[in-house]
């Protein structure tokens, strides 16, 4: 089957495949079929009645006893109609009653038409082997012997009323060592049929579970997958394929309507399969994706699995990387630093004692303070960056609490004005008092900062978006943050002036993170927005 085929019947399967006919529902309708076949025979064998009964028959009696005999043949087939259809009695007895209903009716016939000379009695083979294969071998001897012995009665009677020879026996021998050979042809046939169905259901139900592990599998997998033909139509692909693409198209699509140039790469690389494929970009979510090609067959013409990998993910994860490598190897910098900065610091502060009016000595000892400060809190970032984990979610009811926060920040930083706060009295988020007090502290601070110190100037906002969650902005009518340095804004040790650390925002933007929040750089018409997105509480998820 090829990667199309498969495709075709992923797209169309559904959740559950439909349950397979039991062997019980089969034996019934195989048994259904033979009724029917049995009610056919007799029709057309009584529809040619009309030219058979001169040539068959010696006497009128003969033929009266035929027409009764299909008569009751045929009713009793209209009978097995409504047992079958109620199942009852059980399937085993109603094969039986079949049976000897057709063993009779055929060797009475056999005996109308002459005995064995007619050769009718090779039709008991037929209903033998059929009965015995709708039984799967069950109970196929026993008709074989039921049969055989209809058969030497049938031609006991002809001798005993003379007109048949005892050497005829012979022939009614070979005929009745024919239904046991029949009968243990079909219990055989039966038993490899019954066996060939029990391998081919495990087969199956292999299969389907392959399928289903496969299909689970495209769906885990962290890079998209599509399959395209050779006519460069994309059949399939899986959900993380389509979140790169940004939809999901009706199959079969063009691959040149979706991503034009992965279309250009992929007939380059039909071209020349050697050469690297490479990267293209989604023209819907512009993303940057590295394609990598894989044929379904062992030639380039045919299907291909197209798989595609998210560039700005990888990119992602090697920051992140880089940034834990770089956060292990500062902290324990921090460590060995503090020591020798806190003699450094004692130092500066003994010279200054001693310098007395020498006003270049108490400058330079100044000059060492400030920067020994400034490592100090650099050193004091830093190992923050390894406590961001220690968390005691709790839930806050966010007026309240932004009204005691803005008295403190107020006091300790020196702020004269007032900090207008705009919060609805049902806000609350689930977050930790602490590293909330630690985030906000920072953007107020900075805020205040580069604001123009008037009433008004530093405002907060919290308000809830479409999604449900609470939002809190910290709002200055400073300078905007330049286009440029946005990106780079939440990145660590990066400042725009001389005496930052540039690890105030990142610190800021991990704690939100590890509180399932996020911290964000909101543009604005005038002035800097710094926005806080909460997530949303267990009571207002549903």
């Amino acid at each position: 089957m090829t990667p199309r085929q498969i495709a075709r019947r992923a797209e169309r399967a559904p959740v559950a495949p439909d349950r397979p006919l039991s062997a019980v529902e089969v034996y019934w309708r195989s048994l259904g079929l033979l009724n029917a076949f049995r009610l056919a025979s007799v029709i057309a064998l009584l529809a040619s009645s009309t030219w058979l009964m001169p040539l068959a028959f010696a006497s009128q009696a003969a033929w009266t006893a035929f027409l009764w005999l299909s008569s009751i043949y045929t009713l009793a087939g209209l009978a097995f109609i409504a047992g079958i259809q109620v199942r009852r009695p059980s399937f085993d007895v109603q094969l039986s009653v079949h049976a000897t209903t057709d063993i009779l009716f055929l060797v009475s016939l056999v005996h109308l038409f002459g005995g064995m000379r007619s050769e009718l009695g090779i039709l008991l083979l037929c209903y033998l082997a059929a009965a015995g294969l709708i039984a799967r071998g069950r109970m196929t001897l026993f008709h074989a012997a039921l049969a055989s012995v209809a058969l030497l009665i049938e031609h006991t009677l002809r001798v005993i009323e003379g007109v048949a020879e005892v050497d005829d026996y012979t022939s009614v021998v070979l005929l009745c060592l024919a239904c046991f050979a029949v009968a243990w042809s079909a219990h055989r046939l039966a038993r490899y049929a019954r066996e060939s169905e029990a391998l081919a259901q495990q087969r199956g139900e292999d299969l389907q579970s392959l399928a289903q592990l496969n299909a689970r599998i495209l769906q885990d997998v962290s890079d998209g997958v599509m399959v395209v033909d050779s006519q460069g139509d994309m059949w399939q692909c899986n959900d993380q394929a389509a979140r790169l693409i940004g939809e999901r198209p009706d199959y079969p699509v063009p691959l040149s309507s979706l991503l034009p140039d992965l279309d250009r790469v992929l007939r380059e690389w039909r071209e020349d399969p050697y050469t690297p494929p490479g990267l293209v970009q989604a023209a819907t979510t512009r993303k940057t994706l590295r394609p990598r090609f894989v044929p379904a067959s062992f030639t380039m013409t045919g299907d291909i699995l197209v798989y595609l990998e998210d560039m700005d993910r990888l990119r992602r994860e090697s920051q992140q990387l880089k940034l834990a490598a770089l956060g292990r190897l500062t902290a324990n910098l921090a460590h060995e630093i503090r020591n020798p900065l806190g003699a450094i610091s004692h130092a500066a502060q003994l010279l200054d004692e001693e310098a007395g009016g020498d006003a270049l000595t108490r400058r330079l000892t100044r000059i060492i303070g400030d920067n020994a400060a400034r490592l100090e809190r650099m050193v004091a970032d830093v190992l923050e960056l390894n406590r961001r984990d220690r968390l005691q979610r709790v839930h806050i009811r966010l007026a309240d609490w932004l009204e005691v926060f803005l008295n403190d920040v107020r006091q300790v930083e020196g702020i004269p004005i007032d900090v207008p706060c705009d919060c609805p009295p049902e806000a609350e988020v689930y977050f930790d008092a602490g590293h909330l007090h630690q985030v906000l502290w920072n953007l107020v601070r900075n805020g205040w900062r580069y604001c123009s110190k008037a009433p008004g100037s530093l405002t907060l906002a919290v308000d809830r978006g479409d999604d449900g969650r609470w939002r809190l902005d910290v709002r200055n009518d400073g300078p905007p943050v330049p286009v440029d340095a946005q990106t780079q804004l939440f990145e660590p040790f990066f400042t725009t002036e001389s005496k930052g650390t540039g690890l105030g925002l990142y610190i800021a933007r991990e704690i939100c993170a590890a509180n399932s929040a996020w911290l964000e750089y909101v543009p604005v018409e005038e002035g800097a927005c710094f926005r806080i997105v909460f997530e949303v509480n267990d009571g207002e998820k549903g």
